[in-house]
């Protein structure tokens, strides 16, 4: 398996989809990466030379964001909005959805497995 800034990257699949495996690289930066370096994006990864990894590595160092200091980032800029008590900040404190979605129903995948909360049996008049 080749290897672009650190991490490990099919090798039988076309590189505009190989590229997508690294955190923080999507299909238009993939594209790009690829229109930049001269590299035909329906090519199999398999097929790139040394030359051709180091310059895609290359690219991605100096002009991307990606792995493990996007990850570092994402996560400091969560805990900014946590310091500051901001709205966005308590939602996710409180692990809710932070971007005005309804949760009366729905939202089971921010609040978790349903708890079920003991109800009134009968009314007794």
């Amino acid at each position: 398996m080749p290897r672009i800034a650190g991490i490990d990257i099919p090798d039988k699949k076309k590189v505009l989809f190989s590229l997508q495996y690294i955190h923080g690289v999507g299909p238009k930066v993939a594209a790009k990466i690829l229109a930049k370096t001269g590299i035909d994006p329906d090519r199999r990864t398999h097929t790139l030379g040394d030359q051709e990894l180091a310059a895609i590595s290359k690219e991605l160092d100096e002009h991307y964001i990606v792995e493990g200091a996007l990850r570092r980032q994402v996560a400091q800029d969560i805990q900014r909005l946590k310091d500051t008590h901001s709205y966005r900040g308590e939602r996710h404190r409180r692990s809710l959805p932070c971007r005005g979605q309804r949760t009366k129903t729905n939202a089971r995948t921010r609040k978790g497995k349903k708890k079920t909360v003991a109800g009134k049996k009968g009314v007794n008049g």
